[in-house]
């Protein structure tokens, strides 16, 4: 896909995005608004500024790059960036979590063109990306990337730690972790209910390479991406520190935002403080 350098014109495919999330999330009467919200310029650097190989036109091409949705919880936002890619129409997005919907609450494996794993359990996308990235280097012998979308909540989770140390080992370069660092999980903020740092360190000490960015600064993150891609070193994790509910500051930092759903008054003052003046 067509690679727009232009910031000014990632912003607001950006915008757009947290538009259609608070959107999604009103009409479907639940779903996790503050970690979409929060990685949307992470998953505009993605889709649009040049960092995946992936076609809209070809969404199964054998070549392609993979994103593996490890905090499938956060899927609006992949839906919302998938939409403006154009591998679906824009009107599917109000199916979110309806009943016989391709677009449930978390991914479900091939439900809908671009959408490459089943999410549920947290901590468990990690090792489907690392199981993928082996396979895709050495049996399908392919120069395609994966890309695991994690949160720092599933970091509490062992299975994580696993799949980290046997990426470590086997120097799967052709995977990228982007860990989605907000703070805040279901039930309080991370430093209370099980402190992470320091993450970075802990990443490469099972011999990975680490950076950490403002995963709200899109050409910073497309930067780290870069590097990534771009290193014969690897694995690479990219510590994206975001501000859950990003973009709309009555809710933005708020643990309880995390899975609750605005009011439709809430949502018009979303919506305002995105760009639109209605529902």
């Amino acid at each position: 896909m067509a690679k727009k350098t232009n910031i000014k014109q990632l912003k607001g495919i950006a915008k757009k995005i947290r538009q259609n999330i608070v959107k999604m999330i009103l009409r479907s009467g639940s779903g996790h608004l503050a970690g979409s919200l929060g990685m949307a310029d992470v998953f505009t650097a993605l889709y649009f500024g040049g960092i995946l190989n992936h076609d809209p036109k070809r969404p199964n091409m054998r070549e392609r790059d993979r994103v593996i949705m490890s905090a499938g919880h956060i899927c609006p936002v992949l839906y919302g960036a998938l939409a403006e890619a154009n591998y679906f129409p824009k009107r599917e997005l109000w199916s979110l979590r309806k009943l016989g919907s391709n677009l449930q609450g978390h991914t479900v494996y091939k439900s809908i063109a671009g959408v490459e794993n089943t999410s549920g359990p947290l901590g468990q996308g990690i090792s489907q990306a690392v199981g993928l990235a082996y396979a895709l280097r050495y049996f399908d012998k392919l120069s395609s990337r994966v890309f695991c979308i994690c949160s720092d909540g599933e970091h509490d989770e062992g299975q994580l730690w696993e799949a980290v140390m046997f990426a470590g080992k086997h120097k799967l370069s052709n995977l990228v972790v982007i860990v989605d660092r907000n703070h805040i999980q279901s039930d309080g903020n991370t430093k209370d209910i099980m402190p992470l740092e320091p993450l970075k360190k802990k990443y490469e000490a099972f011999n990975w390479q680490c950076s950490e960015v403002d995963g709200n600064d899109i050409k910073e993150v497309i930067g780290a991406l870069e590097k990534a891609i771009s290193s014969k070193i690897g694995p690479w994790c990219v510590i994206a520190n975001t501000i859950p509910s990003k973009g709309i500051k009555f809710m933005e930092s708020d643990y309880k935002w995390h899975a609750k759903v605005p009011t439709g008054d809430e949502a018009v003052e979303a919506l305002k403080e995105l760009g639109l003046s209605s529902l």
